[in-house]
């Protein structure tokens, strides 16, 4: 199994902090936001190669970080060529380039390098693995207005999606899909078709909402805290949140 870290955004957003410096590798709780990614899918089995996509930009600051980095899994960094937001690939463009660059022909997890976890992800992993078949992770946000950011999703008692749309007008549920993703080898192809077909290769959603009606696709609930840093605001309370979780869990 592969782990790709989407990492090649240029969150203007937070500027002038991410001038120079691209948003994973801003500390939150006393280290860069990617280390706390990676702690989260150690305990996954399987994982045995992490491939971090970035730009042109920020390529050499995440080899410099990855040649610093204690790992016992290999990282390589996969620079997508892009050197702003005009010419940018995209979440799954960038996906779609690491699975080409690298020749990938294994079951993939993918995962955003902003996103953080308070609890592992080892339950996602074994999740999958049971179900063989694309899984989302997901997470209820208790708010209909807070879900129009994000994606509207449905499931059946099965935990199988039955409806998802991106930026919804008029949410029904407050679960949304996050940046967590599960692809087995058997739907590497459809990734290729999707991008094939001149599909938008932005929003990583668009894929789930492009594959779920053609082939079956399970969802996952995250457990504890889920946290999108997107602004300096949510950067500082990521820090305060985090601060916060790591002390419990030491003390």
């Amino acid at each position: 199994m592969k782990l790709i870290v989407l990492g090649a955004g240029y969150a203007t957003r937070l500027h002038p902090l991410t001038l120079n410096q691209p948003k994973p590798l801003l500390h939150v709780a006393g280290k860069p936001m990617i280390e706390h990614v990676l702690d989260n899918v150690r305990g996954i089995t399987d994982l045995d190669q992490i491939h971090i996509v970035t730009n042109a930009k920020f390529a050499e600051h995440f080899q410099a970080w990855a040649d610093s980095y204690d790992t016992a899994r290999p990282i390589a960094i996969i620079n997508d060529r892009s050197t702003d937001d005009s010419n940018k690939l995209g979440a799954i463009g960038d996906i779609h380039l690491v699975l080409k660059e690298t020749s990938v022909d294994d079951d993939i997890v993918v995962i955003a390098g902003d996103n953080l976890f308070s609890e592992s992800l080892k339950a996602f992993g074994d999740f999958a693995r049971t179900k063989n078949a694309p899984v989302l992770g997901v997470y209820d946000v208790g708010d209909l207005e807070e879900i129009r950011k994000y994606n509207a999703i449905e499931i059946d008692q099965d935990d199988r999606i039955t409806f998802f749309e991106e930026k919804p007008a008029n949410p029904k549920s407050t679960l949304t899909g996050i940046a967590l993703y599960y692809y087995p080898k058997s739907t590497l192809p459809l990734i290729h078709q999707y991008i094939a077909e001149g599909n938008n290769a932005d929003q990583p959603g668009r894929l789930v909402q492009w594959l779920y009606p053609r082939t079956p696709f399970y969802v996952w609930r995250v457990p504890g805290i889920w946290y999108d840093v997107g602004s300096k605001e949510t950067l500082a309370e990521a820090n305060r949140i985090f601060a916060a979780c790591i002390e419990k869990k030491e003390s």
